[in-house]
């Protein structure tokens, strides 16, 4: 299956399936590896033709399959060196890694890959451009703010898998912890529903074929708030992007190619 298809989004785990002519693989392992294979047969593909796994960083909701996913299917793992060694933390063994720098496009297969610094709150964080032929997909959450560069490499992508995690009036009324609602909204937190807006804004062009947002809270946001915000914000400028919600519990609408 060519194209890519988020399988879990949310703070219960996040993992991705990306296609092309001569590769699969998944970015971010953050369900079980048992919910990764059920979620794959969905869309007609088997754990086992997976290639590799592309990480973004290590918080537990990226990376909870990759023990099972790397040691019992021998599938490789890519990440940056500070991610690695909080991975070998987390689960106790080593995979086996192909160890990628943060700012240098590296190629695996027939793709293209530049990973590039996000804020977040972990070492070394990353998002993702990745070119496959003549499409850019853009892959970015876990940020607590779309820097300049950030939002230079979400430039020009076909296809973009950007954060909508929150609406700030929710998470100021929510029951959850002082603790959590400063961390959230910090520069190193999460992307909220106007700043998804604003950067789409920024980088929205002719070619921008469609938008899926990503990474919900399940008590700080909704579909449709995040939906109705971000449409507002895009309208009130003109602009008019297919949006689609990539939920936590089920298969998102895929974009096949």
């Amino acid at each position: 299956m060519k194209g890519f298809c988020p399988l879990a989004s949310g703070s219960k785990g996040n993992a991705i399936y990306f296609g092309s002519d001569q590769t699969k693989i998944l970015i971010d392992a953050g369900i079980s590896a048992r919910a990764t294979k059920m979620k794959l047969q969905e869309i007609g593909v088997e754990l086992e033709e997976i290639d590799a796994i592309l990480i973004t960083h290590d918080h537990h909701d990226h990376i909870a399959g990759i023990k099972t996913l790397a040691m019992k299917y021998g599938i490789p793992v890519m990440a940056n060196h500070e991610t690695a060694k909080g991975i070998i933390d987390a689960i106790g063994v080593c995979p086996k890694f192909k160890i990628f720098s943060t700012g240098e496009t590296f190629e695996y297969m027939d793709l293209e890959i530049h990973p590039f610094t996000i804020q977040h709150d972990t070492l070394d964080p990353v998002a993702f451009t990745i070119k496959s032929k003549d499409k850019k997909f853009g892959f970015c959450a876990d940020l607590g703010f779309a820097t300049t560069l950030v939002r230079s490499h979400l430039r020009g992508c076909d296809y973009l898998y950007l954060e909508a995690n929150h609406e700030p009036s929710m998470v100021h009324s929510s029951a959850r912890p002082m603790v959590y609602k400063q961390r959230v909204l910090s520069r190193s937190g999460h992307l909220s529903n106007e700043a998804a807006a604003e950067v789409l804004l920024e980088v929205a062009h002719d070619g921008l074929k469609s938008v899926h947002l990503a990474h919900l809270s399940s008590e700080c946001n909704t579909p449709e708030v995040a939906l109705n915000v971000v449409h507002d914000r895009l309208d009130k400028a003109g602009v008019d992007l297919k949006l689609v919600i990539s939920p936590q519990n089920t298969v998102s609408e895929p974009v096949w190619l």
